[in-house]
């Protein structure tokens, strides 16, 4: 079931302060309740290798391809999995879906699909000004070998600490990026997961399934590809598709935390 999901900020809870990495930015997700602050017994960023269960992972997936078969939820640019223990929410910024996150516990997946140019190769440069603003935000950050190739495990300081998180405490997180034909999908993995690679596993399993529809419409290189409310959603909010400003882009600032609708599985 789908319902509405309100929160009191405005601004994403976990996004390093003053983070802007060139492609909006979401916020992670809940953390297990006790933010890291680089103290005995937490892996530094790019300690954990690849689990065998997910190296050499063969998606995530395009449109286009022959895509193995399993139940997903549509939302326009992104395939979603729909997996038994998992909630997927969608957050919403003035009343157009910004980015989809899946939680499995504590733990959060964000995912958004991102236009690309044909030459490929965006996640190499995202990846390097990430690293940038981490730092000039106080955060530490480590490219690592992952189950999808180069990521970035990283400590930041999130804007608005959840579950009783310190102010100004860093935060583990992995962002994750992967190249398609003209997109680019990042995720963006929170919470116990973060640095657990057995609680990690089932959010990598669900981003190794998603599959990416880029569609044919033209879109600039970085711009938001669109995410649209599956229809059950909608008749449960009782609410039309929000019209795009142009087809394929939507006039949104991600910074901007908006309402959320959430499936439970």
């Amino acid at each position: 079931m789908f319902r509405r999901r309100r929160t009191d900020s405005g601004q994403p809870g976990n996004e390093p302060e003053g983070t802007d990495s060139g492609l909006g930015e979401a916020e992670p997700g809940p953390d297990d309740g006790g933010p890291g602050d680089g103290g005995p017994g937490e892996p530094e960023p790019g300690a954990d290798e690849a689990s065998p269960e997910t190296a050499g992972m063969a998606g995530p997936w395009d449109a286009g391809d022959d895509v193995p078969s399993q139940e997903r939820i549509d939302f326009g640019s992104l395939l979603v999995p729909s997996r038994e223990g998992m909630e997927i929410q969608v957050s919403v910024v003035e009343n157009q879906p910004a980015w989809i996150t899946v939680m499995h516990g504590k733990s959060g997946l964000q995912l958004q699909a991102f236009a690309a140019p044909k030459s490929g190769g965006l996640w190499d440069e995202i990846r390097q000004e990430i690293a940038t603003e981490v730092a000039r935000s106080g955060g530490q950050s480590a490219e690592a070998d992952g189950p999808f190739g180069v990521e970035l495990r990283a400590r930041i300081t999130p804007a608005d600490p959840v579950h009783g998180g310190r102010r100004g405490a860093l935060e583990p997180v992995r962002f994750l990026g992967v190249d398609g034909p003209r997109w680019f999908l990042r995720g963006l993995i929170s919470g116990p997961a973060a640095t657990h690679e057995d609680q990690a596993r089932p959010l990598e399993q669900v981003f190794a399934a998603v599959v990416v529809v880029r569609g044919d419409h033209p879109v600039p290189p970085r711009d938001l590809l669109e995410i649209r409310l599956p229809d059950e959603a909608l008749q449960e909010l009782g609410q039309e598709p929000p019209a795009p400003a142009e087809e394929g882009r939507w006039p949104l600032n991600p910074f901007e935390r908006g309402p959320e609708i959430t499936e439970t599985r």
